[in-house]
């Protein structure tokens, strides 16, 4: 472990090993397995309680299950904080901008946006924990958004999905500075956009009409997706080691990735007039429907091999949702409610045996390697 490059994540796992190094010790001591002389038990726990505290002088991190919860809590009181103080600057824009000139406007759109970055980038030197950083990141980002939405107003400049890709860089360079996984979905949802509005424009239709093309997402999605694998692949040591430091933001891709591709599967299942392919609604539906239950089992099967719990239980998410619409085709009009429950939940029992069948022999196939 202390090989690893020193990050809050590495931190954190580290301490949650010592933990459970302690308790399995002392099952191991109670059941006669192993005896430790007083010594050596000394000599471990004082070697555990400095290398605690310097995690905790140096990262910040929770040393108990009450602390955790405790973490949790800020994690979301500083959630809901950011986004509270980001709507309040944008209203305060709209409730005061038709007060001033032209001249001020653009001087204060400027250097809010200015201002606003620096101060986050101090907030995200000195707040090793994030949840300060976290808020400033926001505000600096939906400030962004709307100060450059707001300039274009001004100046009378044309509407082009170019804006998403500036708003997409910025939050990455937010993202990556605060270590906030929210300024990153932002980042990811304002790219997938660009991408899309560009896959909708290049089919005729007017960019901000891409939605009407749920297919113009796909692509979006899959690159989404293997962006970890791009930039884990760039042959630069220096930037491998920086990249290293957020291993846990390539969860984040992967997951919105998985999401942004499901959702518009899911629509064109059920509504093939959103397709733009030429040829029976039906054969559509049909065609993505097929598409959806392969791509969800195989991130099932991609979650198991890899060991990506994320995925795993994002893929299982999606093969319910596309199992139980599937149901509602078939049997909702024609089958009594009550029945058609009773069947969902004997499918639902049916699905819990074959996860428990398939994790026995998992088990078993580990234990024999073992």
């Amino acid at each position: 472990m202390e090989n690893r490059k020193p990050t809050m994540q590495n931190a954190q796992a580290r301490a949650d090993q010592i933990q459970a190094f302690d308790l399995e010790l002392t099952e191991l001591t109670n059941n006669s397995v192993i005896m430790l002389s007083e010594q050596q038990n000394q000599s471990i726990q004082s070697y555990h309680h400095d290398v605690i505290n310097a995690l905790k002088q140096q990262y910040n991190i929770d040393d108990t299950a009450a602390s955790k919860q405790l973490s949790l809590g800020m994690k979301i009181a500083s959630l809901v904080a950011a986004l509270a103080m980001a709507s309040s600057v944008f209203f305060l824009f709209f409730q005061f901008w038709g007060l001033f000139s032209t001249g001020f406007q653009v001087f204060a759109l400027v250097a809010f946006s200015i201002l606003s970055f620096i101060v986050t980038a101090l907030i995200a030197q000195k707040d090793v924990a994030g949840y300060y950083a976290k808020i400033a990141g926001l505000i600096s980002f939906g400030c962004f958004v709307l100060n450059l939405n707001m300039l274009g107003q001004i100046y009378s400049i044309t509407p082009s999905p170019n804006a998403f890709l500036v708003w997409s860089a910025f939050g990455f360079i937010l993202a990556y500075m605060c270590k906030a996984k929210v300024l990153l979905v932002a980042a990811i949802i304002c790219f997938a956009s660009f991408i899309s509005m560009y896959f909708g424009t290049w089919s005729g239709m007017y960019f901000i009409s891409f939605g009407e093309k749920p297919e113009n997402i796909l692509f979006a999605s899959l690159l989404v997706f293997c962006l970890p694998f791009i930039l884990n692949a760039i042959p630069s040591p220096t930037f491998t080691k920086q990249i290293a430091e957020f291993s846990h933001f390539d969860k984040v891709y992967r997951v919105m990735g998985m999401i942004l591709f499901f959702l518009p599967v899911l629509v064109l299942s059920n509504w093939g007039q959103g397709s733009h392919l030429s040829i029976d609604t039906k054969i559509i539906e049909q065609c993505y429907q097929v598409l959806g239950f392969v791509s969800a089992g195989l991130a099932i099967w991609l979650g198991i091999k890899k060991q990506w719990r994320h995925v795993n239980v994002t893929g299982n998410i999606f093969f319910i949702l596309f199992l139980y619409t599937k149901f509602f085709d078939w049997w909702w009009d024609w089958l009594p409610k009550y029945l058609f429950f009773f069947v969902m939940g004997v499918v639902s029992i049916l699905l819990l045996v074959l996860f428990k069948r398939l994790r026995s022999d998992h088990n078993a196939q580990q234990g024999v390697k073992g």
